[in-house]
């Protein structure tokens, strides 16, 4: 019982700070986007992982906090299914849009040429198709849930009762689990690379700008760091904790997995890491831009 109240406790603290974090950073760049001169591409893209971050933690993190203190059949099939499928299609697109963020970043603060100036200009018109793509394929990518979700309250499991689920995946067909499977690690490996080569060439960049703020320091000169190398550093910042969170819970994915005794804390780990991205990222970013 006391393992249950503090399971309980913990997700309140995560899922309840975490939506009000994110709804916070959306509504301030919301702001900024609109009411600024400037209008800025990063500026639409953090909007979309907080509204993003927002969906996975109000249909996982709720739920879950609601059926630790023992209301497992609040949901019935069609609101459990729609639970879990928006729930799958946050974390796609939290994923889809970390990537982006990085490679858009790592994009603006490449030096001036006249080709990569065009493609600054234009991307800010062009983020809403990378978006509409993004909701479109995740969608599509978690569409199997839609027929193999039902509700805890329509079956008879003490097992999973104990477990404190509230859905039930039905067992599908092994073709149709390495179909979504395989589309699923594609996406994931190409948001991977994607976001591994930003990165790299961000750091990059940065120890370059380093190297010359030393050398204008020795010399004595004023020098202010540009706000693309600030917002670079912030992403580069937020690129940590998207990829400790991730492969963390792939790690603990694969051990779970591999192991036929998971026990209850192992359980609930694997749960708060699902969760941990979503809520710390908008107190990095707040914490970043004050």
């Amino acid at each position: 019982m006391a393992l249950i109240i503090i399971k309980g406790i913990i997700f309140i603290f995560i899922t309840g700070p975490g939506i009000m974090g994110n709804i916070f950073v959306f509504i301030t760049y919301m702001c900024i986007f609109f009411q600024g001169t400037e209008k800025k591409s990063i500026h639409l893209i953090l909007m979309h992982l907080a509204f993003a971050n927002t969906i996975l933690l109000f249909f996982k993190g709720i739920p879950k906090t609601i059926a630790t203190f023992g209301l497992i059949s609040f949901l019935n099939d069609g609101v459990c299914k729609t639970v879990v499928y928006l729930e799958r299609v946050a974390r796609g697109l939290t994923v889809c849009t970390t990537s982006f963020l990085t490679v858009v970043q790592a994009i603006t603060i490449i030096p001036r040429a006249p080709e990569w100036a065009k493609l600054k200009s234009r991307s800010k018109w062009h983020i809403f198709c990378f978006f509409l793509f993004f909701w479109i394929f995740n969608s599509l990518l978690s569409m199997n849930l839609l027929y193999y979700i039902q509700s805890i309250s329509s079956i008879n499991s003490s097992q999973d009762s104990d477990n404190n689920r509230y859905c039930y995946f039905i067992p599908e067909s092994q073709k149709v689990t390495r179909i979504f499977l395989i589309l699923m690690g594609i996406r994931d490996a190409l948001c991977q690379c994607l976001t591994g080569w930003a990165s790299v060439y961000m750091v990059f960049l940065l120890h370059k700008h380093h190297k010359h703020v030393l050398y204008l320091q020795n010399s004595k000169v004023l020098y202010r760091t540009p706000p693309e190398i600030r917002a670079a550093q912030s992403v580069l910042l937020l690129m940590l904790c998207f990829l400790f969170f991730y492969w963390t819970d792939c790690i603990f994915s694969l051990y779970f997995n591999s192991s036929f005794d998971n026990n209850f804390i192992e359980l609930n780990i694997l749960e708060i890491l699902n969760l941990g991205y979503a809520s710390l990222s908008p107190f990095v970013l707040i914490h970043r831009h004050g």
